[in-house]
C-alpha cells in the first residue's frame, strides 16, 4: 500500500509521512482525520519548532552570548533595520509581525524540502490564511493611523485643487483602489503557494527517476529550491512592509 501511496504522490506531490499513515488508515476514523487536516499538522510543527528554538535562544541571556544566542540576535537586528528603513520611526513597531512573519513562511518553505515532508505553503489554505491576515491588518492601522475620513481620502488618491472639484477622477481612484486592496490577498497567497507546490512537485519529479538519474539532478536543483524557497518568503515579506507604508502617515515614513 505505502508503494501504491508513492506512485500515486510521484505524479503530484512527494509522498510524506502524514499522509502515508493517513494512506495506511483510510478506513478508519484516524485516517480521515489526517487527510483532512495534514497541512496543520506541519503548520503546528513548525510552530513548535520555532517555540523550542526561540526558548533555547532566550532562556539564558548573556552579555557574551553563545553561537545560537548571536545568530537569533543577528537575524532579529538585521530584520529590524530592514524594516526601520522603510517604515521610518515607526518601523520597530511592525518588526515583530514582519519578522514572524517571515521567519514561518521560510520554515514552512524549507520544511518541505526535506524528505517525507511536506510543506504547509504548498496548500491554498494556509498562504490565504497568511494573506488574509496580512489584509485585516492593514485595514485596520489604516484606519487607526488615518481615521475613517482620512482612510477614504487615501482611496480616493487624495484629491486637491481641481481634482477635487471633480466628482470622476476621486470616484475612479476610491473604485481603483478598493479592487487594488482586495487583489493585494489574492497575488500574496497565490504567488507564494503556486512557487512551493511547484518546487514540490520538481522534487517528487526528480524521486520517481529513481537514485541514479534523480540524484544527479536533484542536488544542483535542491540549491535553488533552498534560494527560491528564502527569496518567496523575502518577497512576500517586504510586499507587506510596502503595503504599511502606504497606509501610514507620509510624514512618519522615511523612503
Amino acid at each position: 500500500m505505502i508503494a501504491e501511496t508513492t506512485a500515486k504522490s510521484t505524479t503530484a506531490e512527494f509522498p510524506h509521512i502524514v499522509g502515508i499513515i493517513a494512506e495506511l488508515n483510510s478506513s478508519n476514523a484516524f485516517g480521515h482525520f489526517l487527510q483532512r487536516w495534514e497541512t496543520a499538522i506541519y503548520s503546528l510543527l513548525v510552530i513548535t519548532l520555532l517555540s523550542l528554538a526561540s526558548y533555547f535562544a532566550t532562556r539564558k541571556m548573556e552579555y557574551s552570548p553563545g553561537r545560537f544566542q548571536s545568530g537569533a540576535e543577528l537575524l532579529v537586528s538585521f530584520i529590524d533595520d530592514f524594516v526601520c528603513s522603510i517604515l521610518g520611526t515607526r518601523g520597530r513597531h511592525y518588526t515583530a509581525f514582519i519578522g514572524t512573519l517571515f521567519i514561518y513562511i521560510l520554515a514552512m518553505n524549507y520544511i518541505g524540502l526535506i524528505p517525507f515532508f511536506k510543506s504547509p505553503t504548498a496548500d491554498l489554505s494556509t498562504t490565504v490564511g497568511l494573506a488574509l491576515i496580512v489584509f485585516f491588518y492593514i485595514q485596520y492601522t489604516g484606519f487607526r493611523e488615518l481615521g475613517f475620513r482620512g482612510y477614504v481620502d487615501h482611496l480616493m488618491g487624495q484629491p486637491r485643487g481641481v481634482m477635487a472639484m471633480t466628482i470622476i477622477m476621486p470616484v475612479f481612484m476610491l473604485v481603483l483602489h478598493v479592487v487594488s486592496e482586495l487583489v493585494r490577498p489574492v497575488s500574496l497567497s497565490l504567488r507564494l503557494r503556486s512557487n512551493v507546490y511547484g518546487d514540490d512537485v520538481i522534487l517528487a519529479l526528480f524521486a520517481s527517476w529513481g537514485l541514479k538519474d534523480g540524484f544527479l539532478w536533484l542536488f544542483p536543483n535542491f540549491i535553488l529550491m533552498v534560494l527560491t524557497s528564502t527569496i518567496q518568503a523575502a518577497v512576500f515579506s517586504i510586499l507587506t512592509l510596502v503595503y504599511f507604508s502606504l497606509v501610514l502617515k507620509h510624514e512618519e515614513v522615511h523612503h
